[in-house]
């Protein structure tokens, strides 16, 4: 990190014409994430006891698709935070993408399923306080 960074100051910062751009990135991987977090979900309670009885020399079918799903969540989760991207919410495919409005960072917000951002909101705030983002 540059000395004359802070830890709050964003790694990018995105147009709305650079964020929209990736929207097809972003929902391939949030896609992948979800998808996987389903696997895990499904196969939790067998890999737990495979787990607890691991001394005894036990194992499970699905832990491979466990530990392989562990792994993509983990390649697509870096892989959008790599493009500058902040995951707000894994479940609603909430991404927020750091923005310069009027002179200071904000955030512009999107949610999987959305064909393009129309909305912001402050850094401090989240979801339910986003606003909409005015026609050009």
């Amino acid at each position: 990190m540059s000395p004359d960074k802070d830890d709050t100051s964003p790694d990018r910062l995105f147009s709305l014409c650079e964020a929209n751009q990736l929207i097809p990135q972003l929902q391939s991987h949030l896609s992948t994430v979800q998808q996987r977090k389903a696997v895990l979900l499904r196969t939790r309670d067998e890999v737990r006891k495979a787990s607890a009885n691991a001394s005894l020399g036990g194992g499970t079918s699905v832990g491979i698709q466990y530990l392989r799903s562990l792994q993509d969540i983990s390649t697509n989760l870096r892989a959008i935070s790599e493009m500058g991207v902040v995951v707000k919410d894994i479940d609603l495919g909430l991404c927020d993408f750091p923005h310069v409005r009027n002179g200071r960072v904000v955030y512009l917000c999107w949610k999987l399923g959305e064909k393009e951002i129309r909305w912001w909101h402050e850094v401090t705030t989240g979801y339910g306080d986003r606003c909409p983002l005015e026609e050009s």
